[in-house]
């Protein structure tokens, strides 16, 4: 079949390229010229857009499409995520049904139906927040909404939900680790003893592979490494697999999280168009729990992990 990824120059999108490229068709939209270049280089075919301009004249032939493609981070204008995530889908989501395409796979992410203050145990039924703390998730969640909405017979949707995706060329969490500890602003929160869930980008994939014709139309998908973990235990593998050693002072949380609502503040007070030196997300990542279960993916996907979390680690590691 033909598939069609958003994101193929990022962490995600380029491993899915990777692994459909051999059994599959795969075009990848492009932004730029080096965004075609990494397309091409992880075996797919660029083409030539954006989600500002993508059209039905991008997606011709295409039978599936899997979109990879999100503004994440953890400061920044309301406008700039609810373009890129929300606006930007809408948009896909319009010209892949005006092109004919059968099936649209959203990467999406367990952050939907984070509540900032901790959940463990979430599975597909726990509600979206009615007061969103973070832009990220919220926009995430009204673009999951539109893909759900959009299933019908003859274009099906889904939306998978991995939980702080790692592995080979991590550009996200290890990179921001790796910064931390060099600029000696790193330190634990309530000793990283927060329960999360993790997904090793290898199970996010297989996953992917498997909602090119499986699942059911209109529904997400927790997707997530077997085992809970710590934010300790995840931060220091990531770390060691870098060569890290990560210090071991530690804040409470709650005091830190009121002292980021007041920088926040601050920047927000004065227009600083910089990324606050702390921010209430960063702080609920590294201090709430989170933890999912994956059942629903197990019997209607028919997927389980490929690999374990400390063989993900080790490979990790030898691959450094």
């Amino acid at each position: 079949m033909k598939v069609f990824v958003t994101g193929g120059s990022g962490f995600v999108g380029g491993h899915v390229i990777e692994s459909l490229a051999a059994e599959h068709e795969v075009v990848g939209m492009a932004r730029s010229e080096r965004s075609a270049a990494v397309v091409a280089e992880r075996g797919g075919v660029a083409v030539h857009c954006s989600l500002d301009d993508v059209g039905p004249e991008h997606l011709e032939g295409v039978d599936v499409v899997v979109h990879a493609a999100a503004y994440v981070e953890e400061w920044g204008p309301y406008e700039a995520f609810h373009q890129a995530n929300v606006v930007g889908t809408e948009r896909l989501l319009e010209a892949a049904q005006v092109a004919g395409v059968g099936r649209f796979v959203l990467i999406s992410t367990n952050a939907t139906v984070h509540d900032g203050l901790g959940q463990r145990g979430v599975d597909e039924s726990a509600p979206v927040p009615p007061h969103r703390r973070f832009p990220y998730g919220a926009t995430k969640a009204l673009a999951e909404r539109a893909v759900l909405a959009a299933n019908r017979e003859g274009f099906t949707t889904l939306a998978l939900r991995p939980c702080f995706v790692w592995g080979p060329r991590d550009n996200s969490v290890l990179p921001a680790l790796v910064r931390m500890v060099e600029e000696g602003n790193f330190l634990w929160l309530d000793g990283g003893r927060a329960k999360v869930s993790t997904t090793h980008i290898d199970n996010l994939v297989h996953a992917v592979r498997l909602a090119l014709s499986g699942g059911v139309g209109g529904r997400a998908y927790f997707v997530a490494d077997d085992g809970d973990t710590t934010v300790r235990h995840f931060l220091e593998g990531l770390g060691a697999s870098a060569g890290l050693d990560l210090p071991g002072r530690s804040l409470p949380a709650a005091p830190v999280r009121w002292l980021a609502t007041g920088i926040e503040g601050v920047w927000r007070t004065f227009g600083l168009q910089t990324t606050p030196p702390i921010t209430r997300m960063a702080v609920v990542l590294m201090s709430a729990d989170m933890t999912v279960v994956s059942d629903r993916a197990r019997a209607e996907l028919g997927w389980a992990p490929v690999i374990g979390f400390d063989q993900g680690m080790e490979r990790l590691s030898a691959s450094a």
